[in-house]
């Protein structure tokens, strides 16, 4: 989710205690998280019967999720659209560009099943990741362009997701792109922006509410991966090692292609990492929801093995990242001598 975790609005800049504070939030984040979204899994897999009778309840977590991602957010992460315009749209744009067409490609290649093709397609569909924040702090990216991204492209989604899937997806499974529009803007759009008007109203509460938000948001996706899993649990041996394949595949394809675009406009490195993070980490909770609710338990499972892989995937590229800026200040460390001595 935007960077509930790493902010604090008592915070002093250059604080080392909040820094390290912050980093360690980080890390919790990217490597606590997969685990809590696996153990959800587990639980929908082996208590398949149990679980699937909260099916009902995903519409009303996923609103849960997003609406603590609004209250994280504040006007000054919207005006960055004006402030910096080309790369908040280089990155909508690819994310919308990149992703779907990197789906439609992986269903290609590994000749996937019409559900599970489906289901790939979908998450390709999906607005940016809500965890995506959190490794771009990590990775010594663009922070702030980070949670723009998000936020535009999540306001985005009710119009560009369900037009996308239909044009995509619906030569595989049928796709009701009006009604999941709708859903989108009754489990997206009214949550983000309440959350975003609760925290203008309330900004003290909610700025004591900010260390907890991650968590709450964590519990809700496992959960919504738990009753996704339930749903296909009898054909997830069958299908699971081709479902991550294709997921592994599509993010991993994504993340390259993302700063390769930001790389050909030359934008700075920092936001190169950030554009190449928000291309290849999606939104596929609400992916994996949408799924169960207008395909089938099968077309949800990808979206449900990204939720766990993306955050794998984005821990790794930002421990990439930082032993680059290592070795790169290393370096400059080294050369520094010589050249005063010139």
């Amino acid at each position: 989710m935007p960077d509930a975790a790493l902010r604090d609005d008592t915070a002093r800049p250059g604080d080392p205690r909040a820094a390290a504070k912050e980093a360690r939030s980080g890390y919790i984040a990217v490597t606590v998280f997969p685990l809590l979204i696996i153990a959800g899994g587990v639980v929908g897999y082996f208590a398949a019967d149990t679980v699937s009778q909260a099916a009902p309840a995903v519409n009303t977590l996923l609103g849960i999720v997003m609406f603590t991602m609004g209250l994280t957010l504040r006007p000054v992460d919207f005006a960055m659209v004006a402030k910096r315009p080309l790369p908040v749209l280089l990155g909508v744009i690819a994310q919308f560009v990149i992703m779907p067409l990197v789906a439609l490609l992986v269903v290609l290649l590994l000749q996937l099943p019409p559900e599970i093709a489906a289901g790939v397609i979908l998450v390709g569909c999906a607005p940016g990741g809500t965890a995506s924040n959190v490794v771009a702090y990590l990775a010594r990216g663009d922070v702030a362009l980070s949670v723009t991204m998000t936020s535009v492209s999540t306001l985005l989604a009710p119009l560009l997701t369900p037009l996308l899937t239909l044009w995509l997806a619906g030569q595989y499974m049928p796709v009701a792109a009006g009604s999941m529009a709708l859903t989108i803007v009754q489990i997206v759009l009214v949550p983000v922006v309440l959350g975003v008007v609760v925290r203008l109203l309330l900004p003290k509460i909610v700025a004591r509410l900010l260390p907890v938000l991650p968590w709450l948001s964590v519990l809700a996706i496992a959960v919504i991966v738990a009753i996704v899993v339930s749903g296909s649990a009898d054909r997830i041996i069958e299908a699971g090692l081709l479902v991550l394949a294709a997921v592994i595949l599509h993010n991993v394809f994504g993340m390259a292609l993302g700063y390769g675009a930001a790389a050909l406009f030359r934008l700075p490195l920092p936001s190169r990492r950030t554009v190449a993070i928000e291309v290849g980490m999606q939104n596929s909770g609400l992916a994996a929801g949408l799924a169960a609710q207008y395909m089938n338990p099968l077309a949800a499972l990808p979206g449900a093995v990204f939720s766990v892989w993306h955050n794998v995937s984005g821990a790794l590229f930002a421990l990439i990242c930082q032993n680059i800026d290592r070795r790169r200040a290393r370096a400059a460390g080294s050369t520094a001598p010589t050249a005063e001595a010139q």
